[in-house]
C-alpha cells in the first residue's frame, strides 16, 4: 500500500485539508492509499483544525473534526513513500532534514500531482474565510491530480 505524508508549517490549515480530500477521494475512486499529515513545526501539535478550515472543509463535505496536529518525525521519512510538502519553505525543511537511506521521497505536492500554477499551496492562515475556501478547492484540483497520477502507477 502506497504511503502519502502531507506536510505544511504547523498542521492546521492545509496538510490536514489536502489528508482529507485525498482519503476521501481516493476511497471514491476504489484506490488503496494510506494518508497522514504533519507540521515541520510543533507549536500546535496536539490542537484540532483551525475553526476556519473545519468550517470551509465541513461546507464542501469534508470532515476535519478529530484532526490533531502533529509535527514530523524522523520516523516519518521510514514511514511514508512520499511527503509532499505544500510550498518551498516546507520542502526545504524536509529537504534539510532527510538523510541518506531514507525510503520517503520529499517533493511539492501541487507539481507532483501535475499542478503547475501555483506552484506553491498558499497558506490561509492570515487571510480571510475566502483564502479558506479557496484551499478547498486547490485541494479538490490537487487530489485529483494525485488520484490521475496513482491510477498510472
Amino acid at each position: 500500500m502506497t504511503r502519502i505524508l502531507f506536510v505544511c508549517l504547523g498542521n492546521i490549515c492545509r496538510s490536514p485539508l489536502v489528508e482529507s480530500v485525498a482519503r476521501k477521494r481516493c476511497a471514491e475512486a476504489g484506490l488503496s492509499v494510506a494518508f497522514a499529515s504533519c507540521g515541520t513545526g510543533g507549536w500546535h501539535a496536539g490542537n484540532g483544525a483551525d475553526p476556519r478550515m473545519r468550517a470551509a472543509a465541513r461546507a464542501a463535505g469534508f470532515d476535519l473534526e478529530n484532526h490533531r496536529a502533529r509535527q514530523l518525525q524522523a520516523a516519518d521519512f521510514d514511514r511514508h513513500e512520499w511527503l509532499l510538502a505544500m510550498d518551498s519553505t516546507n520542502l526545504e525543511e524536509l529537504n534539510r532534514l532527510t538523510r541518506p537511506g531514507a525510503v520517503g521521497q520529499a517533493a511539492l505536492f501541487l507539481p507532483w500531482a501535475g499542478i503547475n500554477s501555483p506552484k506553491d499551496f498558499p497558506d490561509p492562515y492570515y487571510g480571510g474565510s475566502e483564502s479558506f475556501r479557496r484551499s478547498v478547492a486547490l485541494a479538490e484540483r490537487g487530489v485529483a491530480g494525485l488520484i490521475e497520477r496513482l491510477h498510472k502507477g
